[in-house]
């Protein structure tokens, strides 16, 4: 049974107050998620700065990620942070220290390349060397995995038998949009499990959309959040706890809480959605985490019985 269908019948745990029997959108539980890159990997700056270029610029991730686990102490909130490989190999430290404090790690792959620029053979290899990379770091599987750019499109389905392959039981690549980048526009806008193209089975968690007349507002975050007005993102993202009686999943990065970070020479279009209101995003990261209530992806899909509730997970 897919969440859509559970809800339905009021069967999910968060739809339905135990004494009244009314909606209890309170105790939803939605994913915060952090996608752990640093500025110079962005995919819209990507035809200005050469992967070469990479070790010689400054590197803002550190210090960034610290200054987003300070936040989410002082809400006690715990999220999931998809790692990139290629930062996870040079900063193993700060893995460990996200881990140390209660958050979930999950995969970005290794080099930001978007899956549908890549061969199967080149994906798998790349996917299971971030995967390794990132076990080896902090003793515990990997679970989820985040594309790229979310670059898991009808075209790049193939993927998800790849996950399946090496070992992950969730993803959350697939953004339910129209998008020049990314993007499968008719796909599910719940969390689901889905059939992959070679008819094996893998959760996925879509990046959030709002339904507004009959048009999907994207309402997950990064860009859109620091785009759109904070009152229509957290309308949009209310409606889906209230309205769908659901939880959503919400991200950014490390790089968007920055407003210092060195500017990249770029067309109007990369800069305007790479810079417009980095100096806005943490004062509206804080209105948000004290709007909702928010928890790890892993514990989202099991709290809507999705997946296995871990030992010890919060209720």
């Amino acid at each position: 049974m897919d969440v859509s269908e559970s809800a339905r019948r009021g069967n999910a745990p968060w739809q339905r107050n135990h004494v009244s029997g009314q909606p209890e959108t309170a105790s939803v539980r939605n994913a915060l998620t952090v996608d752990v890159e640093d500025y110079f990997h962005v995919a819209a700056l990507a035809p200005n700065i050469h992967r070469d270029s990479w070790p010689s610029r400054e590197s803002r991730v550190v210090g960034n990620t610290h200054r987003l686990l300070e936040i989410f102490e002082q809400f006690d909130v715990r999220g999931t942070f998809f790692v990139l490989g290629w930062v996870a190999e040079r900063h193993p430290q700060l893995v460990r220290d996200i881990a140390a404090r209660g958050h979930e790690i999950a995969c970005h792959g290794f080099s930001h390349r978007l899956v549908y620029e890549q061969s199967p053979e080149e994906f798998h290899e790349e996917t299971l060397r971030a995967k390794n990379l990132l076990e080896d770091i902090t003793g515990s599987a990997i679970a989820g995995y985040r594309a790229a750019s979310y670059s898991i499109v009808r075209e790049s389905l193939w993927a998800l038998d790849i996950l399946v392959e090496l070992g992950f039981v969730y993803d959350s690549s697939i953004f339910p949009v129209r998008h020049d980048r990314y993007g499968i526009p008719n796909a599910e806008r719940a969390p689901h499990r889905m059939s992959t193209p070679a008819g094996r089975s893998i959760v996925e968690w879509p990046l959030s959309t709002a339904k507004i007349l009959g048009f999907r507002l994207p309402v997950a975050g990064g860009g859109y959040f620091r785009l759109l007005p904070y009152g229509l993102t957290r309308w949009g993202l209310a409606s889906i706890n209230r309205r769908e009686r659901r939880p959503f999943i919400f991200y950014l990065h490390p790089w968007e809480i920055d407003p210092g970070q060195p500017r990249v020479s770029a067309g109007w279009l990369s800069r305007f959605r790479h810079y417009t209101n980095l100096e806005e995003c943490e004062g509206r990261l804080r209105r948000l985490l004290g709007a909702f209530q928010f928890g790890t992806a892993r514990d989202g899909l099991a709290q809507i019985g999705l997946l296995p509730r871990e030992d010890g997970a919060a209720d």
